[in-house]
């Protein structure tokens, strides 16, 4: 394994792709920052390199650098060189022009923002024939339309008049690589490609690139901070940290025999079972904190160009479920599975039918004045902390608003006291009580959050997946503080992800979802072990990138 680049080496006759001495800086109101400095790297034909590390490290600035898509009145490119097919593309303008979109191409992490809203998906895959091959607008339609069917797009006549938001996440994604391999390009650039997606969608996207790659003999550099994703998918792999490449080589070795201490520590922070053997079944004798029996949220949704069919969405439909003291319960599926409607429904933040028990008392009925006292004791912790936490309050505002609601009797000094010692409790301090949310990394705001909520001292608290928008050593950490806590205060759970990894590290016991439906439920190691429904081995399988026989236990 190479830990640093040989900048006098020669370059393979079959590399396509040599980035050398690269630094690049931004002009902010503050002064000049360096975000990537000497990062050297190079991908050859027919191969996927990947660039991994934590947000911030510098992957997507290196990778959209390639092809020069910064704001040029802000960026600096201060040293380096990024060679493709021997042509340096932040010296030559003309040759950054001919390549963008024809030889090299990019798929983005967010499919729906890089769509143009007010065009048909068919127009913009067509866009670049139309530019770099001059193709007819005849010929360029077929060639769309063929490529929609390579991607897995069904009835790719009839969506290829469709705008960007009557598409699912998974066809917009399908349609953004459709655009992308429009004029076959040499090298694709995918950052984080399947981050938004559900797991089986992931899977799916992830042997499609794959499939096409080997199709198009194309090389693939593709940026994640999925490590699993790396190792089932990469030859290559670069290690990023505070804009620079710290370790890199090909992925067996990297995997078997890192070096670097933050390589090693990206690779120890993937999710580990951290519920000890014993404890379910010492659960069992637990009394029940919460329950639901037929529960249904029905929506109506109207259809047609004038909105006069109706139709009714089951989002939650006909459901039983029950919740012990101090228990973690998963509740795990796709999205549309009615995961985080069932969740609403049981904290009575969305109407539904149906028997809902909290402490042995029927909750179902109550009016919200009436239920109003019983809120300290159920909180939420939503998925996005940033957007969860209001910008315009302190630290210490946000954290002690609730206690001004639920404890009414307290004095100030008596509320700061409070949010000091909760502050320590989730591993912050005391001092950022007069900062506000902007100036704190996602786990640090995630933290925050979780403070908000421990601080009313509930018996029950939703975690709405509490961990999908962090990184991997951050998710690690949160997990870890959420145990600890749950633990210290006899707190109970319900966990709602589309991410069996982190499932299977936390939860005493799973529920599978689809359409509404629970359709399969027991001990997290039963549905690890033997899943008894095609839909939750499907979910295994993408999740865990197993095959079949590993998760029954049989390889």
């Amino acid at each position: 394994m190479n830990n640093e680049v040989n900048k006098n080496s020669k370059v393979s006759a079959n590399t396509i792709l040599e980035v050398a001495d690269l630094s690049v800086g931004f002009n902010t109101l503050a002064g000049h920052i360096n975000v990537v400095r000497d990062i050297n790297f190079s991908v050859k034909s027919g191969e996927t390199m990947a660039l991994v590390g934590e947000s911030g490290s510098g992957k997507s600035v290196t990778a959209m650098s390639v092809l020069r898509l910064h704001d040029e009145e802000k960026v600096e490119y201060s040293s380096g060189s990024v060679c493709f097919r021997g042509q340096d593309l932040l010296k030559d303008e003309e040759a950054i022009k001919k390549v963008r979109g024809s030889e090299i191409s990019m798929i983005f992490q967010e499919p729906m923002t890089s769509l143009n809203p007010t065009f048909t998906v068919g127009t913009q895959i067509m866009e670049p024939m139309l530019i770099h091959k001059g193709m007819s607008r005849t010929a360029a339609k077929k060639r769309a339309i063929e490529l929609m069917e390579l991607t897995g797009i069904p009835e790719p006549h009839y969506r290829f008049d469709a705008f960007p938001h009557l598409l699912s996440g998974g066809q917009r994604q399908r349609m953004m690589i459709s655009m992308a391999l429009a004029c076959e390009p040499k090298l694709l650039i995918a950052d984080e490609p399947t981050t938004a997606l559900d797991v089986t969608v992931q899977l799916q996207i992830l042997l499609l690139l794959e499939k096409l790659k080997k199709e198009f003999s194309m090389a693939v550099l593709m940026i994640t901070h999925d490590l699993n994703l790396v190792k089932r998918f990469s030859d290559q792999v670069c290690v990023m940290q505070d804009g620079n490449i710290v370790e890199q080589g090909n992925v067996k070795s990297l995997f078997d025999d890192p070096q670097h201490p933050y390589t090693i520590k990206l690779l120890n922070s993937e999710p580990e079972r951290i519920i000890p053997e014993g404890e379910t079944d010492s659960l069992q004798d637990k009394p029940q904190l919460m329950s639901g029996q037929q529960l249904k949220c029905h929506f109506s949704s109207s259809k047609g160009f004038f909105k006069r069919t109706r139709t009714t969405i089951k989002a939650v439909d006909n459901i039983d479920l029950f919740l012990r003291e101090g228990e973690t319960l998963g509740i795990v599926g796709e999205s549309g599975s009615g995961k985080s409607t069932l969740g609403r429904c049981l904290l009575r933040l969305e109407n539904c039918s149906g028997d809902i028990y909290f402490n042995n008392a029927q909750i179902d009925q109550l009016s919200h004045t009436a239920l109003r006292p019983l809120r300290k004791e159920f909180q939420v912790v939503f998925q996005d902390p940033y957007s969860s936490l209001s910008p315009r309050m302190t630290i210490e505002q946000i954290i002690g608003e609730g206690l001004k609601i639920h404890f009414p009797h307290l004095d100030k000094a008596q509320r700061r006291e409070k949010i000091k010692k909760v502050l320590l409790e989730v591993g912050l301090d005391e001092d950022i009580l007069w900062r506000y949310p902007h100036e704190f990394s996602g786990g640090q705001r995630q933290r925050i959050a979780i403070a908000r909520v421990v601080i009313l001292e509930p018996k029950l608290i939703l975690l709405d997946e509490p961990t999908s928008a962090l990184d991997v050593s951050v998710q690690k950490q949160v997990l870890v503080l959420l145990r600890e806590l749950q633990q210290r205060h006899k707190i109970s759970y319900l966990f709602i992800t589309h991410d069996l990894k982190v499932i299977e590290a936390v939860a005493h016991r799973i529920m599978v979802m689809k359409n509404g439906q629970i359709i399969e439920t027991g001990e997290t190691s039963q549905i690890f072990n033997e899943p008894k429904e095609n839909y939750t081995r499907n979910l295994l399988t993408a999740s865990l990138f197993k095959n079949e026989a590993e998760i029954k236990g049989t390889a």
